[in-house]
């Protein structure tokens, strides 16, 4: 586990999009995480994530990396808003995990339009 990990959990997002800073603020105000935007990361952050990293959310926590849908699957499961029976029975399903991936994948490829509805101002307020 690095030493960043031993804090709140690293929510890394896009600080150039409203939606994306939108959904972080909501985060941080009903869970325990650090904003870090884009623009934020430090070459060790950068180095630790996919190479896409720029195409999607992660979530640097307990030594683990989760990128796109698995980052906002861990977030709603952090913050309660998905209880764990509920995300251990989907995941008990083979195609769940693709399937996450395409609806995350689906609202990404949407943020603009989302950001008409919900969307902030970065930089994400830290607690």
């Amino acid at each position: 586990m690095s030493s960043a990990d031993r804090f709140a959990p690293r929510l890394v997002y896009d600080d150039d999009c409203g939606f994306c800073t939108w959904w972080t603020e909501w985060a941080v105000l009903n869970g325990e995480f650090e904003p870090r935007g884009f623009a934020e990361l430090s070459d060790a952050e950068r180095d630790r994530l996919p190479d896409d990293w720029e195409e999607c959310v992660h979530l640097l926590a307990d030594g683990t990396v989760y990128s796109c849908g698995a980052a906002t699957e861990e977030v709603l499961a952090r913050t309660g808003t998905v209880p764990p029976t509920i995300l251990g029975f989907l995941n008990g399903f083979s195609d769940y995990k693709q399937l996450r991936e395409k609806l995350y994948r689906a609202a990404a490829d949407r943020r603009d339009l989302l950001g008409k509805v919900v969307s902030a101002e970065p930089p994400v307020e830290r607690r």
